[in-house]
């Protein structure tokens, strides 16, 4: 699987809700770094860190893919 139809293939429902919550945050974090008023520097570092969490927690949500064998298995209780 290339990285290409790893990214266009399903995502499983708890990394589509982590991957939301990822752009979330780098959202906020993006527009606290650029708002046009003086910030004290502790904001602006807290705000690019949470960015920076946020853009990872996204790319890698959206990496994950829904795998036919192990979604089958799920569903047959033993």
């Amino acid at each position: 699987m290339n990285i290409v139809e790893r990214y266009t293939s399903p995502t499983p429902k708890f990394f589509k809700v982590l991957r939301n919550i990822g752009i979330a945050l780098a959202t906020v974090g993006g527009t606290i770094i650029a708002a046009p008023v003086a910030l004290p520097a502790a904001v602006v570092t807290a705000a690019t860190y949470i960015s920076l969490a946020g853009t990872i927690a996204t790319a890698v949500s959206q990496a994950v893919v829904l795998d036919a064998e192990s979604d089958a298995d799920s569903e047959t209780p033993e």
